[in-house]
């Protein structure tokens, strides 16, 4: 594929809320692949901390236009300057955006169309579900260029059990939807023309849950992962017990005792 130069009167991404509180994030550079340079870095940290401020949001889905998901970072300007303390600042300026997703207390989810290279596939393996087409591939390709995709890799072994992390990582070689399905990359793949109905699906039972349980959950299951299991019991303990405090959870356990369904208040 041969990018095209950016409109520079058009925004890198696109934000849309629903009256659910379901925020669709939209990567709108088609024409250079949805390549995060730090235009489209920019707008993805504005959007996911306006998100955060959002006590109404419920659930974000991160979507793109165009034949690709994203390309990852745009190597055709990274040549153009040549300096480490310029490198540094780029790939810390996406290491923002990726810890600022999983830092949500609301669910994000990868809706992928179409290619996922180097950083591409390091943003689905950073959100925390991704449903693809089954036209969808996926590569960490930075190898092909010289450059291993090493900030890639940080989601892509905590998705990916190793040696198959580290064929996508050593090789640069694409794997097809299925293969990332299989493999633990994305949760689900569908037909290029059921892929909305299919995350859907997944949006309408997030929306079903209790948000404050939502954000306990995902917040305790990034934190335990990193810790020693002894430590990882504990901090989960904890949470439940806070959990437990919360107002939905009372009223879950007493559907539960009293045999109904609960009858939760209506979510902010």
């Amino acid at each position: 594929m041969t990018a095209t130069p950016q409109d520079p009167t058009r925004a890198p991404l696109r934000t849309e809320r629903d009256a659910r509180g379901v925020v669709t994030l939209t990567l709108a550079d088609p024409a250079r692949f949805n390549a995060l340079g730090e235009p489209m870095l920019a707008a993805l940290q504005q959007a996911l901390d306006d998100v955060a401020r959002d006590e109404g949001a419920r659930v974000v889905v991160l979507a793109a236009e165009g034949k690709a998901f994203c390309a990852g970072h745009d190597l055709k300007a990274m040549a153009q300057r040549p300096e480490q303390a310029y490198y540094q600042k780029l790939f810390a300026q996406c290491s923002r955006v990726m810890l600022a997703i999983q830092r949500l207390p609301v669910p994000v989810i990868a809706r992928v169309q179409g290619i996922a290279t180097a950083a591409g596939c390091q943003l689905v393996a950073q959100c925390d579900l991704a449903v693809a087409s089954s036209a969808a591939r996926f590569a960490t390709s930075g190898i092909h260029y010289g450059l291993f995709c090493a900030t890639p890799s940080v989601p892509l072994v905590r998705n990916l059990p190793a040696k198959q992390a580290m064929e996508m990582l050593l090789t640069g070689d694409f794997i097809d939807a299925e293969t990332a399905r299989a493999q633990g990359l994305v949760n689900r793949v569908a037909a290029p023309e059921a892929l909305d109905a299919e995350v859907e699906s997944l949006v309408a039972a997030i929306l079903q849950k209790p948000r404050a349980a939502i954000a306990i959950g995902k917040a305790v299951v990034y934190q335990q992962r990193e810790l020693g299991v002894d430590a990882a019991y504990q901090l989960a303990g904890q949470a439940m017990a806070l959990n437990m405090m919360d107002e939905a959870a009372q009223e879950g356990a007493r559907a539960f005792a009293e045999k109904r369904s609960p009858a939760w208040k209506a979510q902010p």
